[in-house]
């Protein structure tokens, strides 16, 4: 996956985010199923936003932005903790 494919797959999980809150709004999704898919979609976000970071950072140390892999969600999530 290259730094288009990660800003494109950006893209998709915040529309998807937008499409979700304005269902919600219109009552057609409940609190609780629009909280958990929130919550995956920000992980998923995080895990992108990680990947792009560490590809950048890559590429400007002049190594291969190719060898960055998606980080698993406990690893990404725990930068906080």
């Amino acid at each position: 996956m290259d730094e288009k494919d990660i800003l494109a797959r950006i893209g998709d999980y915040v529309g998807e985010e937008q499409r979700l809150r304005e269902r919600y709004q219109r009552d057609e999704l409940g609190r609780e199923e629009e909280h958990r898919r929130l919550e995956r979609l920000e992980v998923a976000l995080d895990q992108c936003w990680d990947l792009l970071r560490r590809r950048r950072a890559r590429l400007e140390a002049g190594e291969d932005p190719g060898d960055a892999d998606v980080r698993p969600p406990d690893e990404v999530e725990g930068y906080l903790q």
